[in-house]
């Protein structure tokens, strides 16, 4: 899908859960989604100055705030940078393979990985409400 028609679709799936897609956030999303590297939220804000000259570390801050609630994005904790996500309108696991040396960040879904999680946490009386996996290691062009 092209990133048209992804901005597109996000703008469509804010709006109808009752939330406006601003300039700001579009451009934000729109620059996460030109990456297939994970950004830092300066970074962003650097990238933001080029068009919003007036943009400052919490107007980043808010806007990514926003597209992580709406699942437009997502975190990555072991770098502490975020990265878009292209299906937003489901509720699923997360899975990153994330390349050390260029910084790739892959997006999978693996074949029952959550069930497997979800078994092993009720049986010692645990309930997952959010699953994130970072693996790191080394992409194909970087081997």
């Amino acid at each position: 899908m092209n990133i048209d028609s992804q901005l597109s679709r996000a703008k469509e799936y804010c709006e109808g859960k009752g939330a406006r897609f601003t300039n700001l956030r579009e451009k934000v999303y729109e620059l996460l989604l030109n990456k297939s590297s994970s950004v830092g939220a300066y970074e962003l804000l650097d990238e933001l100055k080029v068009t919003e000259s007036g943009a400052k570390p919490a107007t980043v801050y808010r806007t990514l705030d926003f597209l992580l609630e709406f699942g437009l994005v997502h975190r990555l904790e072991s770098t502490n940078a975020f990265v878009a996500c292209h299906h937003f309108d489901c509720s699923h696991p997360v899975q990153f393979l994330i390349c050390d040396n260029c910084g790739l960040v892959k997006e999978i879904q693996s074949e029952g990985l959550k069930e497997t999680l979800d078994k092993q946490a009720n049986s010692v009386g645990f309930k997952v409400s959010k699953q994130t996996i970072e693996a790191h290691g080394t992409c194909a062009l970087c081997q």
